[in-house]
C-alpha cells in the first residue's frame, strides 16, 4: 500500500477533530497543519502558514510532495483556495470557489432554493438600507430575521421581535457594518418555528452520503441565554432527527441540492452541512455551509466507523457511490471549555492542567481550539479553548460522561455551558 502525505488547513477544534481521525488512517504516513494548534500538533507536524495564505499553502504542499489537502475553514473555501490548489495539478479535498458560494452567499442559497424547489423560510434579499427598512415597515411579519449576505463568523444572523429591533438590525448589519462587507447584501427571513438540527454530507459531484446527525448550542449562557458564539457544545444523533424526517430531506433537500449546484454549472464536492428547522409544515433548511461543523465535527468524526481518508478521496475521485459510510450505533456529547467574557472580551495566556488524563482514555477525547505552547506549556489562546467530547451508549450517558471529563481539566478563567443536550430530555 503507497502510504500518503496529508495536509489540513486550519486551526481550530474541528481540524484537531480531522487530524485525529486523520492520523487513524493506516494509509497516512506523514499528516501536516497550517497553521495548527498546540493539540493538532501531537498528530501532525504544523506549519506556519496562514489559511489565506493561498500561494505559500500550494508552494509548501508541492515542495512537500503532499498527496491530499484537506480544507478544514470556510473563509479558504469560500476565498478559492481549492481553485490555486488544482490549479497547481494537486490534490485537494473541498469546494471550488464557484460551490463554496452556496456557505459564501446566503442571498445566493436562498434563490437556488427558491429556483429548485428546496424547501426554505420565505425571504427577500436587499442590496439597499432603505429598501429593506421599507419592506420591513410596510410588509413584514414580526419576529422576523435578518441575515448579512456573507460569512459572519455565525454571528451575522439578528432574530428581531419588532419593528424598532429590526431597524437597528438594518443599521447595524449594512449602515455600521458590524460585520465588515458580510453585510453588503441582507437577507430578511421568515421567522421559523421548531428543533434546528444540523447533518453533515459528504458530495463527490453528483453523489451524497449524509453523516450522522446534530445539534448545536450557540448561545453563551444557559438556558440559551447571552449572545450567539460560534457554538459552546453540541450532540449527536439529533433524537429529533426521525426516519420519517430523514426520508423527506433524502426526498427533497439532499440529492435536490448536489442536482442543483450541478445544474448551475457549480459542482460541489466535499462537505456539505445542512441546517434545518423542523417546522410544523416539515423540514426546511435554515442554511448551507460548505465544510465540516465546529464543534458538529468534534462529535460525528469519532462516530465514524470508516477510514476518513479514503471516503476524502472517494469524494475528490467522483467515486463516493462505492463507499459504504458507517457510524457506531451510540451517541457523543461535545462540551465546550471557553474563555469567561466569551465571545465579547477575554483574557488568554493561562496554563491549561490535566490534559494528560485523557491519554489512553477510550471514549474521551479532547479537542482544541484555542490553544498555543508557550515556553513548553499549552496555555489559553481564544474564545473556545477545548471540546471535551465523549461517547456513551446513548445521549444520557454520553452527557454524563462528557460533563465529567470537563473536571479534568482546569484553566484560570474556564467558562462552561451546564445544559449541553439538555434537550435529550424532551425527546
Amino acid at each position: 500500500m503507497e502510504r500518503v502525505k496529508v495536509l489540513i488547513i486550519g486551526s481550530g477544534g474541528r481540524e484537531h477533530a480531522i487530524a485525529w481521525k486523520v492520523a487513524k488512517s493506516p494509509k497516512v504516513d506523514k499528516i501536516y497543519c497550517a497553521p495548527g494548534n498546540a493539540g493538532i500538533a501531537e498528530v501532525a507536524e504544523c506549519v506556519n502558514i496562514g489559511a489565506m495564505e493561498f500561494d505559500k499553502l500550494a508552494a509548501f504542499a508541492k515542495e512537500n510532495e503532499i498527496d491530499l489537502t484537506v480544507v478544514g475553514m470556510d473563509d479558504p473555501l469560500v476565498g478559492g483556495v481549492v481553485d490555486v490548489f488544482e490549479k497547481e495539478g494537486l490534490r485537494v479535498f473541498g469546494p471550488r470557489k464557484n460551490a463554496a458560494i452556496l456557505e459564501g452567499s446566503k442571498a445566493f442559497s436562498k434563490d437556488l432554493m427558491k429556483k429548485y424547489n428546496i424547501p426554505t423560510a420565505a425571504y427577500e434579499n436587499f442590496q439597499h438600507a432603505d429598501e429593506a427598512l421599507a419592506y420591513l415597515r410596510e410588509k413584514a411579519d414580526f419576529p422576523i430575521v435578518l441575515k448579512a449576505d456573507g460569512l459572519a463568523l455565525g454571528k451575522g444572523v439578528l432574530i428581531c421581535n419588532t419593528l424598532a429591533e429590526a431597524e437597528e438590525g438594518v443599521k447595524e448589519i449594512m449602515l455600521d457594518k458590524k460585520f465588515g462587507s458580510a453585510g453588503n447584501t441582507l437577507v430578511v427571513e421568515e421567522f421559523m418555528t421548531g428543533r434546528e438540527v444540523s447533518v453533515l454530507s459528504f458530495v463527490d459531484g453528483k453523489t451524497i452520503k449524509t453523516m450522522t446527525s446534530a445539534q448545536d448550542h450557540k448561545r453563551a449562557k444557559d438556558g440559551d441565554e447571552g449572545l450567539n458564539t460560534g457554538g459552546m457544545g453540541t450532540f449527536s444523533p439529533s433524537p429529533f432527527y426521525t426516519e420519517e424526517v430523514d426520508d423527506f430531506c433524502e426526498k427533497y433537500i439532499y440529492q435536490a441540492t448536489v442536482d442543483a449546484m450541478a445544474a448551475e454549472g457549480r459542482e460541489f464536492k466535499g462537505i456539505i452541512f445542512f441546517g434545518l428547522m423542523l417546522t410544523e409544515k416539515g423540514p426546511k433548511v435554515l442554511e448551507y455551509n460548505a465544510r465540516f461543523g465546529d464543534p458538529e465535527a468534534q462529535v460525528v468524526i469519532p462516530r465514524l466507523k470508516n477510514d476518513i481518508v479514503e471516503v476524502f478521496e472517494a469524494c475528490v475521485d467522483g467515486k463516493l457511490d462505492e463507499v459504504d459510510l458507517q457510524f457506531e450505533d451510540n451517541a457523543a456529547v461535545c462540551v465546550v471549555l471557553a474563555s469567561d467574557g466569551y465571545p465579547v472580551s477575554y483574557e488568554k495566556g493561562f496554563p491549561i492542567e490535566g490534559l494528560e488524563n485523557f491519554k489512553d482514555k477510550d471514549g474521551y477525547y479532547v479537542f482544541h481550539a484555542g490553544t498555543a505552547l508557550k515556553d513548553g506549556r499549552i496555555v489559553t489562546n481564544g474564545g473556545r479553548v477545548l471540546g471535551v467530547t465523549a461517547k456513551g451508549a446513548d445521549l444520557k450517558e454520553a452527557r454524563a460522561n462528557a460533563y465529567k471529563a470537563t473536571d479534568w481539566i482546569q484553566f484560570a478563567n474556564k467558562y462552561k455551558r451546564n445544559d449541553i443536550g439538555k434537550a435529550i430530555d424532551e425527546a
